[in-house]
């Protein structure tokens, strides 16, 4: 993964998926999944954020904040335990009612490979829906939320979450500002979010 992720940054905008240049009858090439979320969610205007480690991820949230002057402001939290997670929690100034927030800071349930979408539920967003966030979304993740297509994510929360399903489920997957034909059905009239992900390897 680690390699991976600096050679996409090193061929920037110029990267495209691999296709297949074997032979007919040579088995057909596929592409890692994280590779595919990375192109994809970039291609939707994501901000993509590998750290090998939690040092990594708490210095590229403090980059974050520096970069748009998001310190001392009002944060979206709805998880008790994120904001602990990085060395600014005391700067941190959390509301869990303000949805005119600064900012929105959230975990995901998966990262869906084939549309490069974030897949989450009532565990991060409650009862809102995503227009009433926050424009700005700050997502942590880790390696292990890949799922290859949007029904293997379902399936797993289905897993996760046996004896009390989610009813809030939908996917953010449009990034930037400029309209984009957009077929998913849970994404269907979402408004564009300013998003950063922060992916961390498993510890």
């Amino acid at each position: 993964m680690k390699k991976f992720i600096k050679s996409f940054f090193n061929k920037s905008s110029e990267y495209k998926p691999e296709e297949n240049v074997e032979g007919k009858y040579m088995p057909e090439k596929i592409t890692p999944i994280e590779e595919r979320f990375t192109f994809n969610f970039t291609e939707n205007g994501g901000k993509f954020l590998y750290c090998e480690n939690k040092s990594e991820c708490d210095n590229f949230f403090s980059q974050i904040l520096d970069e748009n002057q998001w310190e001392n402001v009002e944060i979206l939290c709805y998880d008790d335990s994120l904001p602990g997670f990085f060395n600014k929690k005391s700067k941190l100034n959390i509301s869990k009612t303000n949805l005119n927030s600064k900012f929105f800071l959230t975990t995901c349930e998966f990262l869906v490979a084939i549309d490069g979408s974030l897949l989450i539920c009532d565990e991060q967003i409650k009862s809102h829906k995503v227009n009433d966030l926050p424009s700005n979304f700050i997502v942590f993740a880790k390696i292990s939320q890949f799922t290859e297509t949007l029904s293997g994510g379902l399936n797993g929360i289905k897993s996760k979450y046996p004896n009390n399903l989610p009813t809030n489920i939908t996917t953010i997957k449009n990034f930037n500002s400029q309209d984009k034909e957009n077929n998913n059905f849970l994404t269907y009239g979402s408004a564009a979010k300013n998003l950063y992900l922060l992916l961390l390897e498993d510890l």
